[in-house]
């Protein structure tokens, strides 16, 4: 019988103010190994936010954030032990974040040049094992300026991978690009959890993009968490600000998320 999932992150009681308006207001979700969690609701309503807290570049007013691999509470660590945490999770920007200065070899480098002793030649296979994950082997020698939108983001996918994390967080992952390259991130996104085995936390508005990754989702509004489920147990939620978020998007071929 296969052992059942264990929890990777938790996330206890998370509150956040900024200039004078509250942000979050004690929120609580866990992450199981090999789950996409997708995290909706309206915009500036802190998603982007909680993945920010999670990576460590904002400290909560409140709360706690336990990853499975330390059993340290993240909120309360030294910035140089928080460096070192950070090693164990990936994060792929909304802009893809790439140095346009630099090719895309030098900017898959850049966290095993700056984090790890790898020689040059230990560098060079890992480059093109991951970017032969995310389908890019001959674009090495490319600058940003040269890819496409949703290039420069599985460039900034491979450049996640390299320090083999835990877990992968994803901002807006498919947001402006069009219908084939939203696919094929949806894609990574499920390869990444079938076969390397990598948690995702993915924050989005794309709700097509949404169901086809989660495995569970959450919905923030106001501040807390006031659903969790299954994709499924979305569509028939009979919250009403769950429903309306949801009805306001289709599927293109006319058929409403949420409940008639």
């Amino acid at each position: 019988m296969n052992a059942p999932p264990q929890k990777l992150i938790a996330m206890r009681g998370i509150k956040l103010r900024l200039a004078g308006k509250t942000i979050l207001n004690g929120v609580d979700f866990s992450l199981y190994e090999d789950e996409v969690l997708v995290i909706l609701g309206l915009s500036g309503g802190g998603k982007s936010t909680l993945l920010s807290i999670l990576m460590g570049l904002l400290k909560p007013d409140a709360g706690s954030i336990f990853l499975r691999e330390t059993d340290e509470d993240l909120t309360q660590v030294s910035e140089s032990r928080l460096n070192f945490i950070r090693m164990h999770i990936g994060m792929v920007y909304q802009n893809a974040a790439l140095i346009s200065s630099m090719t895309v070899r030098d900017n898959i480098a850049l966290p095993l040049r700056e984090l790890t002793t790898k020689s040059e030649k230990e560098i060079d296979a890992i480059i093109e094992q991951k970017l032969e994950l995310v389908g890019l082997e001959d674009a090495e020698q490319k600058l940003p300026s040269e890819l496409s939108g949703g290039m420069q983001k599985r460039v900034g996918l491979a450049r996640a991978l390299v320090m083999e994390p835990l877990l992968v967080l994803f901002d807006e992952p498919t947001a402006g690009l069009d219908p084939i390259h939203s696919e094929a991130i949806d894609s990574l996104i499920i390869k990444l959890r079938d076969r390397q085995k990598v948690a995702s936390i993915v924050v989005t508005h794309e709700m097509e993009s949404a169901f086809a990754v989660a495995t569970r989702m959450v919905f923030l509004h106001e501040g807390k968490i006031i659903l969790e489920g299954t994709p499924e147990e979305f569509r028939q939620s009979d919250i009403p600000i769950v429903r309306q978020f949801l009805s306001s998007y289709e599927k293109h071929e006319g058929v409403c998320y949420a409940n008639p």
